[in-house]
């Protein structure tokens, strides 16, 4: 991941929760609860708050994301998989 750039990684982690909460009954369709702060974001990613302010806006902007409150929403999940880079195989889970 350390060598992905930051858009690819927040799209990973994002695709990733989705898929990982899905399995285990938390979400509906692709929304989830994500009540963490843009500072755990860049804490996990290694990225500071600014930047994954930055990222969100533009995913957000890109149509691939919104977000209602502490809830996120994955608008287009085979465009968000593409920039993150993604392939759920590795969590051994259906999606």
């Amino acid at each position: 991941m350390g060598s992905r750039s930051a858009k690819t990684r927040i799209a990973h982690l994002l695709c990733e929760l989705v898929v990982r909460f899905r399995a285990v009954g938390l979400t509906k369709d692709d929304a989830y609860e994500l009540p963490i702060t843009e500072t755990d974001f860049g804490d996990a990613l290694g990225l500071t708050s600014i930047q994954v302010s930055a990222i969100l806006k533009e995913l957000r902007r890109d149509g691939l994301i919104k977000s209602e409150g502490t809830t996120l929403i994955v608008e287009e999940w085979d465009a968000l998989k593409n920039v993150g880079e993604f392939d759920p195989t590795y969590l051994h889970v259906v999606r």
